[in-house]
């Protein structure tokens, strides 16, 4: 039986439980004098008793599936020849595997040998009683927490405190698994790092003006010992995200005042879903259209009036991912905007200030604040991002601030660094790390900074 259907299986259960249970609750009710003799409401009587049947039997699926691999294979171990075993822990493990294969494919027939035959005979046994034992465990532990919970099932039991608290459980450990991956991830990349600099020193990282991070595979190979001074590769993602800002902020902050204090309420309805659209545009059709479009756009302009302009440019990059952008600051700009109290407004008119001078001069400074922090969450955005800026900006690490000229970013560096196979004991790979952490720090902090402008706005306003 696969785990898809015994996952069912158990939710079935536990259904079935919660409906048993209810009236269960119910007939004693009745016999009680009423359901207001009960504690707790009979669903709660019957959510108890599902979750005494369906937890415990998944608790136990899921760890039966994470010791099964490894106790499997301790077991296989008795089907592997003498020779196989002499040859070492990867010689054992390179066996594991072909076994594996030849299960997972369905192919044992076609097998010509015969101690493969065998090892493969005795891995699908293995498996077939583990499934067996695995949905026998189950059935029994579902089958005895649902009896538990159905003797429990009285008019003093506290049925609702008790699901209440399982539910509670469940949503701190929710909570808690987020901010355990968050830290294991920031661990991982710290750790990596760590092996980066042991290699490469941090200064010559941090201030080195060349990035070419090919190293030598073997000892004899020359040319190849590496560079990796990040400020050519910092210096690109400041610049296209500036243009991007450039082209994102005007744009954006003009339509959010606008949409909130000129547009009717039907202009308002049709242009904000409309504008909107351009958020739910994957990345990579924005890359297209920056390489297949603006790129050469802009390299025939730039012809026409004497300028050479390459065919990646840190420009279009920009420009396209200014575009992308635009929607996210206009609908942060446009909520600010529309929080600011009406009666600024009305106080503003009464002093006979026109329409354009309230904006400019009570709402726009009112709501300042969270705009600037819409700004900032903008360009935690800019820096992330990665399609573009391969497709359109290219891969050189060019150390330029000219923005017709192609660049490179740090996000595209670390994915041409983790592309392919690749052995995580040399620089060159360690370097993704290492860009990965200073990445990190940048768009921490500016997203630090961005939610204590907005905070600031909130305590203000509101």
């Amino acid at each position: 039986m696969s785990t898809t259907t015994l996952f069912l299986l158990t939710i079935g259960l536990g259904l079935a439980s919660f409906v048993y249970g209810r009236s269960r609750a119910y007939a004693i009710a009745k016999g009680n004098g009423g359901v207001k003799t009960l504690h707790s409401l009979p669903s709660h009587y019957g959510m108890m008793v599902a979750l005494w049947c369906a937890l415990p039997a998944l608790a136990v699926i899921i760890g039966w599936k994470l010791l099964e691999p490894s106790l499997i294979s301790n077991m296989l171990d008795t089907a592997i020849p003498q020779t196989v075993l002499d040859g070492g822990e990867k010689a054992v493990e390179l066996y594991k595997n072909d076994i594996g294969n030849i299960v997972d494919s369905d192919k044992l027939s076609a097998v010509t040998d015969a101690e493969k035959k065998i090892a493969a005979e005795r891995l699908t046994n293995l498996r077939s009683t583990s499934s067996l034992a695995l949905f026998v465990l189950a059935l029994v532990v579902a089958i005895i927490g649902a009896v538990i919970a159905l003797k429990k099932i009285h008019p003093q039991t506290r049925a609702r405190h008790k699901v209440e608290r399982i539910v509670n459980f469940f949503l701190v450990s929710c909570a808690s698994l987020a901010i355990l991956t968050t830290v294991g991830i920031v661990f991982s990349v710290l750790f990596e790092s760590a092996r980066f600099f042991q290699q490469v020193g941090f200064l010559d990282f941090i201030f080195g003006t060349k990035w070419s991070p090919q190293t030598a595979i073997r000892a004899d190979q020359v040319g190849a010992s590496g560079s990796f001074g990040a400020v050519p590769l910092f210096l690109g993602t400041l610049l296209i995200s500036f243009i991007a800002m450039l082209v994102a902020v005007p744009f954006g902050l003009m339509s959010a005042i606008y949409l909130a204090e000129y547009a009717s309420r039907r202009v308002r309805n049709i242009a904000k879903p409309l504008l909107e659209i351009l958020a739910g545009i994957p990345t990579v059709v924005y890359g297209f259209f920056a390489a297949l479009t603006v790129a050469p756009a802009l390299r025939r302009l730039g012809e026409s009036i004497g300028l050479s302009v390459s065919s990646e440019s840190a420009l279009a990059a920009g420009a396209v991912m200014g575009i992308m952008i635009i929607p996210f600051v206009s609908s942060l700009s446009d909520d600010v905007i529309t929080a600011v109290p009406q009666a600024m407004r009305d106080g503003s008119f009464g002093l006979g200030a026109t329409k354009s001078e309230t904006v400019r001069k009570v709402v726009i400074p009112a709501a300042l604040p969270g705009i600037v922090g819409g700004v900032l969450l903008a360009v935690s955005r800019a820096i992330g991002e990665t399609m573009i800026v391969v497709m359109a900006a290219g891969l050189a690490a060019n150390m330029t601030a000219n923005p017709l000229e192609a660049v490179t970013t740090v996000t595209v560096q670390i994915v041409t660094l983790l592309t392919g196979d690749q052995e995580f004991d040399s620089a060159k790979t360690l370097a993704a790390f290492a860009l990965g952490l200073m990445l990190f720090v940048v768009t921490l902090c500016l997203n630090v900074i961005a939610l204590h402008v907005v905070r600031k706005y909130r305590e203000q306003y509101e």
